[in-house]
């Protein structure tokens, strides 16, 4: 196996890494950028815990290589705060109290980043639909699904 740098725009700042093309981009977040709050799950992409934006989309990290998501956006949930603030997405989980042990979060909180992105004002059947693939072993579901809809909205 044969190193290769990589440019990568990883909330908003522009990191070369050197990795394998088949390198997960999950690894390189963690292992090379120093992101820890992406979490690896399954190995997968089935749960959901590793779910990073690219390009605005919502992917699962553990199976994407390091390759396809060069000279694309990627951001982490470690990027959806400004200035160590939480934005309204974040603050909503706060408020809604959605989170208990937080290891999905971070995916979570991705894939409604990506939905109310497309769809701000989504109806709760949405919500959950872009949310089917993570799982949550809380069983913190409800209050998820109160917490996009309020970040949308107000709607709880």
């Amino acid at each position: 196996m044969t190193a290769t740098t990589f440019r990568l725009r990883v909330n908003g700042t522009e990191r070369q890494v050197q990795a394998d093309e088949n390198t997960s981009l999950l690894d390189v977040l963690r292992n090379a950028c120093g992101l820890k709050a992406t979490r690896f799950g399954c190995g997968a992409g089935e749960c959901g815990a590793c779910h990073v934006l690219v390009d605005g989309a919502s992917v699962p990290s553990c199976d994407t290589p390091v390759g396809s998501a060069q000279d694309k956006d990627i951001v982490t949930v470690e990027g959806l705060s400004r200035d160590g603030k939480p934005n309204r997405l974040q603050q909503a989980f706060i408020a809604e109290q959605a989170g208990q042990c937080g290891y999905c979060l971070s995916g979570i909180l991705a894939s409604a980043t990506a939905l109310l992105a497309r769809e701000p004002q989504p109806t709760e059947a949405q919500v959950r639909q872009a949310l089917d693939g993570h799982l949550c072993r809380c069983g913190a579901h409800n209050r998820i699904v109160r917490a996009v809809l309020r970040a949308a909205g107000g709607r709880a």
